[in-house]
């Protein structure tokens, strides 16, 4: 069975999967400082990520539809739209979630649970649905990520007990599952689809009756602005555009074992920044996290190279280049 990242176009998508999950580790972040400056709600919050990462992803449509003009139009069948419509619910289940759970439980612990989980759900419903089960090298990175939260997690919440540590952590289970049904929903969504787009206005779209039945909160202090515009257009519009265009050329399950980078950044911004601070063990669960990311992308590195070798040597010869050839030229 040939790697799934043996092409160049597949590398360079893990590339810019883990360039998202980067950006991603530090909305978690910033959205705590807005809390924390303004007491704007998770659902505040939520929204005004989604919203202004709709409005972001709309002006780059803009811009660069001229160059596309040149590309075949994807017509929008009715398997893509659905797929369109279940990528828009997740977004906005999921940012709401998560944001509800950083307000409960902290950046690293919400980040940590929703992040870790999704490797497993996404690898549960990728095999429900038939895209075929993960090969030995992703299962192994799985495990070793997931034991690298389970330490980073284990740690960070030992000393916290109650319903508001329970009631955080299953409302970062429900964040996993939205992102899961994200990845799922965006494998295999041809090129010429703005899923970015189509996903941030549809999850804005689901958010805003709610948010103005339960009262919108808005800000204009102007450090809380400016990172509400930051968290709308990098870790959002810039991230997201960079996920889904990677997702067309890499598996969801490899996806979702690099995003595991994300909780990685967001719990090393809060402990250096927010005083969320990390033990031996849990740094030993971080590092675990990063060999898993860093040994699946070696591996595929070296799939690589040798399926081109293969190639290389099983390749058929040019004519030309036989003896017999030479040997009728010479004649």
């Amino acid at each position: 069975m040939s790697s799934p990242l043996a092409s160049p176009a597949s590398r360079r998508g893990f590339l810019l999967v883990v360039l998202a999950a980067l950006c991603w580790g530090t909305a978690g972040f910033s959205g705590r400082i807005v809390a924390e400056r303004t007491g704007l709600r998770p659902l505040d919050i939520a929204w005004h990520r989604m919203a202004i990462g709709a409005a972001a992803l709309l002006v780059g449509y803009l811009v660069t539809r001229r160059r596309r003009r040149d590309l075949v139009r994807t017509p929008l069948t009715r398997g893509i739209v659905v797929r369109l419509l279940l990528i828009g619910a997740g977004l906005g289940a999921y940012q709401l979630a998560y944001f509800a759970a950083v307000a409960k439980v902290g950046v690293s612990i919400s980040t940590l649970i929703a992040l870790g989980l999704a490797p497993l759900l996404i690898a549960v419903g990728a095999t429900v649905l038939g895209h075929g089960r993960p090969d030995r090298a992703t299962v192994v990175a799985l495990v070793v990520a997931l034991v690298g939260l389970v330490l980073l997690v284990g740690v960070s919440a030992g000393a916290d007990t109650g319903t508001s540590v329970l009631l955080g952590a299953l409302l970062a289970v429900g964040s996993a599952l939205g992102y899961a049904m994200v990845t799922l929903a965006g494998v295999g969504v041809p090129a010429g689809v703005p899923v970015a787009l189509a996903g941030f206005a549809g999850g804005a779209l689901l958010l805003t009756p709610v948010a103005l039945v339960v009262g919108l909160h808005v800000t204009t202090e102007p450090v809380s602005l400016a990172l509400l515009i930051y968290l709308g257009v990098v870790p959002s519009a810039v991230a997201y555009g960079l996920f889904f265009t990677g997702l067309q050329t890499v598996p969801g399950a490899v996806a979702s074992i690099v995003t595991l980078l994300e909780p990685l950044t967001g719990t090393a911004l809060a402990t250096a920044f927010l005083g969320e601070r990390l033990e031996v063990a849990a740094l030993a669960g971080g590092l675990l996290v990063l060999a898993a990311v860093a040994g699946l992308y070696v591996r595929r590195l070296r799939e690589s190279a040798s399926v081109a070798r293969t190639a290389a040597w099983t390749a058929p010869l040019d004519p030309s280049d036989s003896p017999d050839a030479a040997s009728r030229a010479d004649a």
